[in-house]
């Protein structure tokens, strides 16, 4: 695992990569997360450093399957997904502070041993730090879906970022969206079908997988009538 050389990500790049899947939102963070984010880090912590591949053997210090989380938000399933799969290593990416102390405290405080989290934009960590075919599966879950036409452009799963995630899928590999936005669901399935390197792994939607939990934001969705759409696509 990673030890304490790992330091602090620390801001964002400065300089213009183009349109963001995210705005940075000042949100109050409790001190819980604030301690976190500073005492945590540099244990559970990966930094931002573009030519430093990440792997399983790297990061956890044994050959096992690699997961990477785009944008886990408050952390709650990942933490669940983490333990239910103890011989996966996962990477969870996210870029707001208080989500990634509020994950942080979490593996610290449940000692959870195969996740680690990287405070840094998603499409940057994954072009600079991950060389192709070394990641065994991407989930992407409820990501902002910009519901407003003139903001389509800044949804994650767009085809640039959806051909950069299969380049560095292993054959066999997956990529796994969710969304509670039935419009955005339908033109993820569209971008995710005309990516040749992909196939899709059930006709169309996919079923939750077992051990993806169902959390609050999910369950509030569901109670207020919003569809869970679920799409799993494999390398070939």
């Amino acid at each position: 695992m990673e030890n304490s050389t790992s330091g602090i990500g620390g801001p964002l790049s400065a300089r213009d990569i183009g349109i963001r899947s995210y705005v940075i939102r000042i949100g109050r963070m409790s001190d819980t997360q604030k301690e976190a984010l500073h005492a945590l880090y540099p244990r559970y912590g990966v930094r931002w450093e573009p030519g430093r591949m990440l792997d399983s053997i790297k990061l956890f210090g044994r050959d096992a399957p690699f997961v990477v989380e785009v944008g886990f938000g408050m952390g709650a399933a990942t933490v669940a997904i983490a333990k239910a799969l103890p011989d996966t290593g996962f990477l969870g990416l996210e870029v707001h502070a208080p989500g990634v102390g509020k994950l942080l405290s979490e593996i610290e405080a449940q000692r959870i041993e195969n996740l680690l989290v990287c405070r840094h934009d998603a499409t940057e960590v994954v072009d600079a730090m991950m060389a192709p075919a070394t990641v065994d599966g991407f989930n992407v879950f409820f990501p902002d879906p910009w519901p407003k036409k003139r903001h389509h452009k800044r949804r994650i799963m767009n085809p640039d970022f959806v051909k950069l995630m299969a380049s560095r899928l292993k054959t066999g590999g997956w990529l796994y969206f969710v969304t509670d936005w039935e419009e955005y669901a339908d033109a993820t399935l569209e971008v995710l079908s005309a990516e040749t390197s992909l196939s899709n792994a059930c006709q169309p939607w996919a079923r939750r997988e077992p051990w993806r939990p169902v959390t609050k934001f999910e369950q509030r969705a569901i109670d207020e009538g919003r569809v869970v759409r679920e799409l799993k696509f494999m390398k070939v």
